[in-house]
């Protein structure tokens, strides 16, 4: 019997022996990331591909018997046209063409009171409303760095004999290529 225990215990001091042995494995590899940038831009802090709000031009309010009012486009918050566009690009903004373009004389825009009548307006790139920003008219901004950039955009209505009291409003299109 003494035998038998003998052989049972190398046995089981072998297979401990072998199991102490035998050492744990390793394997490596990698994970392989990627991210792909697509050119962007945002508009008055706003991103997307369309419908974006490039601002609002108010010429206030005035009686019925004005001759000239004037108004600035002013994007979120209050400040100027606002546009931030990816590093490297080069952003122009194109005026299009407005509602009620060609209604009124006087100006090359309208706006419509939504009954029968027109306050010729134009759109200007300088205070000074002396250089007229014509219908698809385009701004060329400086090559985006990474900052937002101010466009400027004047508009200047000019009064007309038998203008009702009322509000007048026109809705401009405007394209950003970037």
């Amino acid at each position: 019997m003494h035998m038998l225990v003998s052989k049972i215990g190398l046995s089981l001091l072998g297979l401990m022996l072998g199991a102490g042995v035998q050492a744990a494995t390793t394997v490596t590899g990698q994970i392989n990331s990627s991210l792909i940038l697509t050119s962007s831009c945002q508009v008055n802090g706003v991103g997307g591909s369309s419908n974006l709000n490039f601002g609002s031009l108010n010429f206030g309010t005035t009686n019925s018997l004005f001759t000239s009012a004037s108004g600035q486009v002013l994007g979120g918050g209050g400040g100027a046209l606002s546009i931030l566009c990816s590093n490297g690009t080069t952003p122009t903004v194109k005026v299009r063409a407005g509602a009620n373009d060609g209604k009124s004389s006087g100006g090359t825009r309208a706006l419509f009171d939504g009954v029968a009548n027109y306050v010729p307006y134009d759109l200007y790139t300088d205070a000074g409303h002396s250089q007229i920003l014509a219908i698809d008219g385009v701004i060329n901004l400086a090559a985006s760095t990474g900052v937002a950039q101010t466009v400027n955009i004047y508009g200047q209505a000019l009064g007309k004999a038998g203008l009702p009291a009322g509000t007048y409003t026109d809705t401009v299109a405007v394209e950003l290529t970037f």
